[in-house]
């Protein structure tokens, strides 16, 4: 009975302990949950950095789109580098956040390995009229003809002809979204080259443009194939509301600025839809 009540208090002395000692945490330093995410959204910047050599050449390049990542939580380098410092002082503590922070990591990469698995199994379209190349101008969730997204796939040849610049993007925007909306909605790009793969992933939360960069090129790889989809996992009348317009995939600068086939089948739908709603009310009143 004596050895298990040292082990209990003990245990409770090691439980003081640490909240004792994140309760001294100076103000400058983040708390434990910011300082995760922050040290993920670093480890995921650094990796991109690391791999896009061409888009990230200079060390003003590679500085600014660290600062980027602060920018987005609020902090400055030097709270960065202050809680860097106090929490390596505490190398328990350190190592229990990397290791959080690595199973998140390898948790993303699970699931993005997992929707290529389920995306390259699903067909949108029937393959017989459209080729797998294809890349829509505009995007209507509430068009009945279409699920819940598009898919697209180039070869070496494919990239050769219709990416002209050696540096490119896959853009796109979005309306339509509504407010509170929760459900998952994404994109995701993959460049594959002789040696490597790179997953370019996107998260689609708001109403604005998205654009994912790439290049043909890096050290010593050319680029071979590329796949992409965009995704959106909702049924609900909500979502039927989301629309996509401006997708492009190469040089955003000789893409058209004028509104396509498409962009004027989306306004004329939506236009439809209100007179036919209007008319409803109208008959609804007269009741």
């Amino acid at each position: 009975m004596k050895v298990r009540y040292a082990s209990y208090f003990f245990i409770v002395f090691l439980m003081v302990v640490s909240v004792s000692s994140c309760q001294n945490r100076p103000k400058e330093v983040l708390s434990r949950k910011q300082m995760e995410k922050v040290m993920y959204d670093v480890y995921v910047a650094e990796a991109t950095i690391e791999n896009d050599y061409s888009l990230f050449n200079t060390p003003e390049k590679k500085e600014a789109y660290i600062q980027e990542v602060f920018a987005i939580h609020g902090i400055t380098q030097s709270q960065w580098d202050s809680s860097l410092s106090w929490y390596s002082d505490r190398i328990d503590l350190y190592l229990k956040m990397n290791d959080s922070v690595k199973a998140r990591l390898q948790r993303q990469r699970s699931d993005i390995d997992l929707l290529l698995t389920q995306q390259r199994s699903t067909q949108f379209t029937d393959p017989a009229l459209l080729s797998a190349s294809y890349i829509p101008k505009t995007y209507l969730f509430f068009n009945p003809s279409v699920r819940n997204g598009f898919r697209f796939q180039l070869d070496s040849m494919e990239i050769e002809d219709q990416i002209e610049d050696e540096h490119f993007s896959f853009t796109f925007s979005v309306v339509g979204i509504p407010p509170g909306f929760q459900s998952r909605f994404f994109s995701l790009l993959s460049l594959q080259y002789a040696d490597t793969t790179f997953y370019k992933w996107q998260n689609i939360d708001e109403n604005k443009t998205y654009s994912i960069k790439a290049s043909k090129f890096i050290e010593n790889d050319t680029l071979k194939q590329i796949q992409g989809f965009v995704n959106l996992q909702d049924t609900t009348a909500r979502a039927s509301q989301i629309s996509l317009y401006n997708i492009f995939l190469g040089n955003q600068s000789n893409a058209k600025d004028t509104l396509s086939l498409q962009g004027d089948e989306l306004l004329k739908e939506r236009a439809k839809r209100k007179l036919q709603k209007s008319i409803k009310r109208t008959d609804n009143d007269s009741l």
